[in-house]
């Protein structure tokens, strides 16, 4: 099966994100902190967040998981960073119906997370792609809390 130069520069961003992540580490100054685990397939995120007048103003994750799970975490803290939370909780949103086969409105936003569109047809990895989005929603929820460990459910 022949990839199309598309493919190929979608499969080259994903990598890209994988091996090279952005933000990853720990966040001395973090507000709010959270951990997912993926009881399905084991992929765990751990998601911290400054938050400051109602902006995220610096974010990083760690972890372990998938190719996807780690690439999408990352291509989250750059398509959140600076965002309002109310912003960052829409981008949430749009990647989950993304990645669920569903046009986004706001797609330039989402940046290089948009790359992850072909993951609507591989119903399995949608967990891996979208663990480190509700990680973030879930902090937001409790965004006054830190250190909150939680597990994604079957029905998430």
């Amino acid at each position: 099966m022949a990839l199309t130069k598309l493919d190929q520069l979608y499969r080259a961003v994903i990598l890209d994100h994988s091996q090279n992540p952005r933000r990853r580490g720990e966040l001395d100054k973090a507000t709010t902190k959270i951990e997912l685990k993926n009881p399905t397939c084991g992929d765990v995120i751990q998601v911290q967040l400054e938050i400051t007048d109602n902006n995220i103003t610096d974010v990083r994750f760690d972890g372990s998981g998938c190719t996807i799970s780690m690439a999408s975490a990352s291509m989250m803290t750059d398509a959140i960073l600076g965002k309002s939370l109310d912003e960052a909780l829409t981008l949430s949103a749009e990647f989950s119906g993304l990645v669920q086969g569903e046009d986004p409105e706001h797609e330039d936003d989402l940046g290089d997370a948009m790359m992850l569109s072909g993951v609507a047809k591989f119903p399995a990895r949608i967990k891996c792609a979208t663990l480190s989005w509700k990680a973030l929603e879930k902090a937001l929820a409790d965004k006054d809390q830190t250190g909150v460990d939680g597990q994604l459910k079957h029905d998430d």
